[in-house]
């Protein structure tokens, strides 16, 4: 018997494509944020909706649909960022969709933003540095 051995693929670190990548997640938290937004909108619609009901609404209730959309549109940019960057530095940054989503909600649904959202806010962000600062460089 022969024994093939493979070895792992050699890649060249390109720092630009690196903070592209960290660019273009950014760019995607805000837009799944606006996703959600437009989920939050569109469930409203609903109303009592069975659950064939709400499959149906995803496709009649435009809001809805076009949050859905959005996040394939994140989807499509987080494959394409993580040809380049590095999972564990990128993936932390999705965390911040919840800072702009509790952010949005005040603003859009006039949520109210007390101090313990605030603390929050300010842990996720506070990780995401302390994370962002670890990759590799």
């Amino acid at each position: 018997m022969s024994s093939v051995t493979i070895s792992p693929e050699t890649q060249v670190v390109d720092h630009d494509k690196r903070r592209q990548a960290v660019w273009i997640i950014l760019a995607g938290t805000f837009l799944v944020a606006v996703a959600q937004l437009l989920i939050k909108t569109g469930a409203n619609r609903l109303g009592h909706a069975d659950l064939i009901g709400t499959v149906i609404g995803i496709f009649t209730i435009p809001p809805l649909f076009a949050g859905y959309c959005l996040y394939a549109i994140f989807a499509v940019m987080m494959v394409y960022a993580l040809r380049h960057g590095e999972l564990s530095v990128l993936f932390p940054l999705i965390s911040l969709g919840f800072v702009w989503v509790a952010i949005l909600s005040v603003i859009v649904f006039h949520e109210a933003m007390n101090p313990m959202k605030a603390a929050g806010i300010a842990i996720i962000v506070a990780g995401v540095a302390v994370l962002g600062r670890g990759g590799s460089h």
